[in-house]
């Protein structure tokens, strides 16, 4: 994997130099890390791109650890003489956990199949049925929004960071799970719980912020976002582009809008053209589509909101950007 990383840039994801080297330079070292960013910005994308690079590899045909033949480790492998063998590509070791204050230590750690008890009894290893970081195992356990999980869950994967394996507590024996643990957590999201410090102890943080420039964040709209027959003109793409990031400059903003809100902006000022009848997007089909995708991206400051809501703000501030376009000698 250290050549595959050595030679990728992450194609998939554009700018984020910084980012991009940051995380060849943990991976190198199998470190787990946890990318900190606003949504929208590809973190996600990032880590799928990283799953691509694990090399293929044999397992046993439908062991749900991903065992290797030559040296099974999971109970139901160990017990078998004859072990099919198929290959699997990185994506497919790419197990994928959201974040939330329900999920539990049976979701990650795995439980007792009720089933498989009444066979083999409910302290047999065979009626252990795997939860997601042993399927995780030779890959990536990707944990989405890990600052949604609660205290007892990260307790629960103290071990496996730390070590490369889990004790399951009813049948006091341990069992290999060796992966890298790619988590996403979104700083500006307050409704989160408070990972604990020999949790975030384990991982390498690396941060990412929003594109760099106007023509990268361009090329991710054009690149990303759906097309259909109308024409968008380039200053109007432009004009609905820097709206967005003038509004994550603005003081008045306690939360930001995402990459995702100028990808918003581009499909719905052409289904507005395409609506009414005409093949050019104009400023009004922007106009008309801006309180729809934008106003609930974002949240006043508390010295803000009291005396505006988010809907008659984004009005007002997309009013003067126009008229500031225009100033400029814009045209649409």
């Amino acid at each position: 994997m250290i050549d595959n990383l050595k030679e990728t840039n992450f194609e998939d994801v554009l700018g984020q130099e910084l980012v991009k080297k940051e995380l060849k330079s943990a991976l190198i070292m199998n470190r787990h890390i946890i990318i900190v960013g606003p949504p929208g910005i590809g973190k996600t994308t990032l880590a799928r791109n990283i799953a691509r690079l694990l090399p293929e590899i044999e397992v046993v045909m439908g062991c749900e650890f991903n065992c290797s033949p030559k040296n099974p480790v999971c109970p139901e492998c160990k017990s078998k003489k004859d072990l099919k063998k198929i290959k699997i590509k990185g994506e497919e070791r790419f197990i994928r956990i959201q974040g939330s204050p329900d999920l539990t230590a049976e979701d990650l750690l795995g439980d007792i199949d009720p089933i498989k008890a009444l066979k083999s009894g409910p302290l047999s290893l065979e009626a252990f049925t795997p939860g997601k970081i042993f399927k995780a195992n030779n890959g990536i356990l990707f944990f989405d929004e890990v600052n949604r999980c609660p205290e007892k869950l990260q307790n629960a994967l103290l071990q496996v960071l730390q070590e490369g394996k889990a004790t399951l507590g009813s049948y006091d024996v341990d069992i290999p799970a060796n992966f890298i643990f790619i988590g996403t957590m979104n700083p500006e999201d307050f409704s989160t719980e408070r990972l604990s410090d020999v949790f975030v102890d384990r991982f390498d943080f690396v941060y990412m912020g929003y594109p760099q420039s106007l023509d990268i964040e361009r090329e991710i709209v054009k690149k990303q976002g759906k097309k259909i027959e109308v024409d968008f003109p380039e200053n109007l793409l432009d004009l609905s582009i820097t709206f967005i990031r003038e509004l994550r400059d603005n003081d008045n903003l306690e939360k930001h809008p995402s990459v995702r809100a100028s990808l918003g902006l581009y499909e719905r000022a052409q289904s507005n053209c395409l609506l009414d009848g005409r093949k050019k997007v104009n400023f009004k089909d922007i106009k008309d589509a801006v309180v729809s995708v934008v106003s609930h991206r974002i949240k006043l400051k508390p010295s803000v909101k009291y005396i505006e809501n988010p809907k008659n703000f984004i009005v007002k501030e997309f009013s003067k950007h126009l008229d500031e376009h225009e100033e400029k000698g814009g045209d649409g």
